[in-house]
């Protein structure tokens, strides 16, 4: 499955055709986790408000669960809930709307709205 899915992503041997694929690589890249991947697809103006190790350190203290593709309401954004179990064993939900910006033939990530389900 990781195979046929984000792996190729993952190894730069193929760029996310899609936000949405990009959205489920990034999922995967937190779960493995890729702090580099992270990184490096998100849009590059936004990637100073970002640290690699933050990236890395998120993923490596959580267990990554589930992701769940809620709707895409337009070719560059996502809305997803990304359930995971927290340092200290609690389940979380991770409900957002993000933002994805095409740049010739690969796609970014640049920013989300985290949605309540309150």
């Amino acid at each position: 499955m990781y195979q046929n899915c984000c792996q190729p992503y993952h190894t730069k041997e193929k760029n996310a055709e899609t936000a949405e694929k990009l959205m489920r690589s990034r999922f995967a890249a937190f779960a493995i986790p890729n702090g580099a991947y992270l990184m490096n697809t998100t849009l590059p103006a936004k990637r100073k408000f970002h640290s690699e190790k933050e990236l890395q350190e998120w993923g490596e203290i959580n267990t990554w669960k589930k992701l769940e593709i809620i709707s895409t309401p337009a070719i560059n954004q996502v809305e997803f809930k990304a359930f995971y179990d927290d340092v200290g064993g609690n389940e979380q939900v991770h409900h957002e709307l993000s933002i994805f910006q095409k740049m010739g033939d690969r796609w970014f990530y640049v920013s989300g709205d985290f949605l309540n389900d309150n």
